[in-house]
This record gives structure tokens, C-alpha cells and sequence, in this order.
């Protein structure tokens, strides 16, 4: 920046025609609006004959043509239909699940309450008590007790005494 005077300069450079100013204040340019050029219309150019010819044909629709767009707008709209209709049902259909599946949590949610209060309504010392006291039943002495082994699984089904080895069946021997 050169001072000369009162009033700053600053460096100037001149690009196509345009001004660029640097410094710390540089001023904005100020906008034109471009010009309106008034649209004048065309004169009609002379078409050759041929060409006239082939924008009639190409304007015409031929029969086959008109059949063929009817069916496939018919079979669009087939199809657009049973999708609908199809959609429709997937949606009732999942609200129905949703209603069951909130019955069958209700459902379970009642069953386990009332296997709850069923299990606390149980007292087993009433139980042993009335057995004994009421029906007579003792517990089993020693000599009663007979182990075994069983042939497969946790459980047996017992069809004929207990044999005094305590071997349920000649399988087991082998092992």
C-alpha cells in the first residue's frame, strides 16, 4: 500500500477486462442484469415431402399395436390389483398374529399364577402328617429297600418282582 497524500491507494491489477482491488477493504461489484433479447419466432422451414410422410406414420398407431398396449395395460393392472390385494391380507394377517400372540402371553402369564398359588397352597407337613396319621402309611425300613440297576434310562416299568440281586435284567451283567 503507497500513501500519497491523504488517501490510501492500492494495488490494482486488471484481468479480461475486470479489476481486482487487494487490501483489507475490498468492495463488493456491482451486479447488471443481463440483457433481455426480444424471441422472435421462426419461419416455418420447408419440410420435404418424405418427411412429412414419415411424421404421419410415425404419429400413427396401428391396430395390432393399439391391441397389444391395451392387454399389457390390462395385465399391469391385473397384477397391480392382486399385489394389493395380497399386501392387504399380509398386513391383517400379521395384526391377527399379533392379537394371538398377545393372548397366548396373557394365557401363560394366568397359567403361572395359578401354579404359583397352587405350589404356596401345598404344605408338605400337612401332607405327611394326614398319610400317616389318616392312611396309616409308615416310612420304609432299611430291610425294606431294594437298589437295582436299570436297564436303560431314568425310569422302569415294572412288570414282575424285583429279583433279590437287584438286577433288573440279564443285560446289565454283562457291562
Amino acid at each position: 500500500m503507497a500513501v500519497t497524500g491523504r488517501r490510501p491507494t492500492y494495488n490494482r491489477k486488471v484481468y479480461s477486462g475486470q479489476t481486482y482491488v487487494y487490501g483489507n477493504t475490498v468492495r463488493k461489484p456491482e451486479r447488471v442484469p443481463a440483457r433481455r433479447e426480444m424471441i422472435v419466432p421462426e419461419k416455418p422451414k420447408k419440410v420435404s415431402r418424405q418427411v412429412r410422410q414419415n411424421r404421419r406414420q410415425a404419429m400413427h398407431m396401428n391396430a395390432s399395436y393399439v391391441v397389444f398396449l391395451t392387454v399389457a395395460a390390462v395385465i399391469a393392472l391385473v397384477v397391480c390389483v392382486n399385489y394389493l390385494q395380497l399386501r392387504s391380507d399380509l398386513i391383517q394377517r400379521s395384526k391377527q398374529i399379533t392379537t394371538l400372540q398377545r393372548e397366548l402371553a396373557d394365557k401363560k402369564e394366568t397359567n403361572n399364577t395359578r401354579l404359583n398359588n397352587a405350589m404356596d397352597s401345598v404344605n408338605l407337613e400337612e401332607v405327611r402328617k394326614k398319610a400317616i396319621e389318616e392312611f396309616g402309611m409308615e416310612y420304609a425300613k432299611a430291610d425294606q429297600v431294594v437298589t437295582y440297576k436299570s436297564a436303560s434310562g431314568n425310569s422302569v416299568k415294572q412288570y414282575k418282582d424285583i429279583p433279590k440281586s437287584g438286577i433288573s435284567s440279564e443285560s446289565d451283567t454283562v457291562k
